[in-house]
């Protein structure tokens, strides 16, 4: 049985790893839901997270400031025609007539678009997933994926299933039916990869989108040469050193406080599940920027990061076993690089 509290520490810093209270997500699934379920949520997020998931990738790739740009574009993810385009109504057509319809449309339809404009008419956003995804269930979850968040915005998207990873290219005109423009921003982003990863999910796909502060990665900008490598297939991972050093920011120490919380409750807990997790999450979380480890054979006294037993003796999160430190040794309180 799960002690109340436990649940409620796991809500309270599981919001804060995979829920950041300055974003909304948009989407259907319910998010106030009763305060087991809602524990029962975040313990899934935290078990896919140390399992490493595959994560879904949605990134805003360019976008055409004017017609010009628009449809060479579209011609470019459509490879001239030949591969099918799917618009906002659902309609599929392919040839260079339908470019040219959908041009013409584009052009003229709603908000006119000039052949040059000095700002962008159209945003360029691509949705992809790992080697081994079935193509087709990706291009249906970004279907869903446009439904839900461009729902006033003539779109029109493309599936590249020929190259090493399974993605959809998404052209979204800016300007809605309504004359409101798009502008996505950071949170928007991490909007999207939700949507796209709860759409996956609902075909049986295991995907997340945990944040990248989250799981500890690093934002490096990528060359274009690289990223089409990498879309070909002809780079498979990144080569040894690609990674700069992560600077230690306020927002990475608030997400190794939050593992460190988070794994104390767990092993606290009475359910043996939770502490197998809580085990799991000092093995992922000991790497991460900001959480200082030193291993119990070297320094007993020092486990994890805030794994303290201390005079309450519960149970040592790095085994399953009933074994206790004595009453008279105090664990240190998280020990978060300053």
């Amino acid at each position: 049985m799960t002690h109340p509290s436990i649940d409620g520490v796991l809500i309270q810093w599981g919001d804060r790893l995979f829920y950041p209270a300055n974003r909304q997500i948009k989407s259907h699934t319910p998010r106030l839901h009763p305060p087991g379920a809602r524990a029962a949520e975040i313990r899934s997020r935290i078990e896919a997270t140390v399992r490493r998931a595959p994560q879904v990738m949605v990134k805003v790739t360019g976008g055409g400031r004017g017609m010009v740009a628009i449809a060479a574009h579209l011609r470019y993810i459509s490879r001239g025609g030949r591969l099918d385009i799917e618009d906002d109504r659902g309609a599929v057509e392919r040839g260079k007539e339908a470019l040219h319809e959908i041009e013409r449309q584009w052009r003229v339809g709603g908000a006119q678009i000039d052949a040059v404009s000095p700002r962008r008419e159209a945003f360029n956003v691509m949705l992809s997933m790992p080697r081994g995804t079935d193509p087709l269930t990706v291009q249906w979850a970004a279907r869903e994926f446009a439904r839900v968040e461009f729902t006033d915005h003539r779109y029109v998207m493309v599936l590249h299933d020929h190259q090493a990873h399974p993605h959809v290219h998404l052209s979204v005109k800016a300007a809605s039916k309504q004359g409101k423009r798009l502008n996505p921003r950071k949170a928007d982003l991490q909007r999207w990869r939700e949507t796209f990863a709860e759409r996956l999910r609902e075909r049986g796909i295991d995907a997340q989108a945990s944040p990248q502060i989250t799981r500890g990665g690093n934002r490096r900008t990528e060359r274009l040469w690289q990223r089409k490598a990498r879309e070909n297939g002809r780079i498979d991972r990144e080569p040894e050193g690609a990674r700069t050093t992560v600077k230690l920011t306020p927002s990475r120490r608030d997400v190794a406080k939050a593992w460190c919380e988070i794994a104390k409750a767990l092993a606290a807990s009475d359910s043996v599940e939770d502490r197998r997790l809580a085990r799991r999450v000092v093995d992922y979380a000991r790497h991460l920027p900001g959480v200082r480890y030193t291993p119990p054979q070297q320094q007993a006294q020092r486990e994890f990061a805030g794994m303290e037993r201390g005079r309450a003796q519960t149970r040592d999160p790095f085994r399953d076993s009933a074994a206790r430190t004595p009453p008279q040794r105090t664990q240190p309180e998280p020990d978060i690089e300053r």
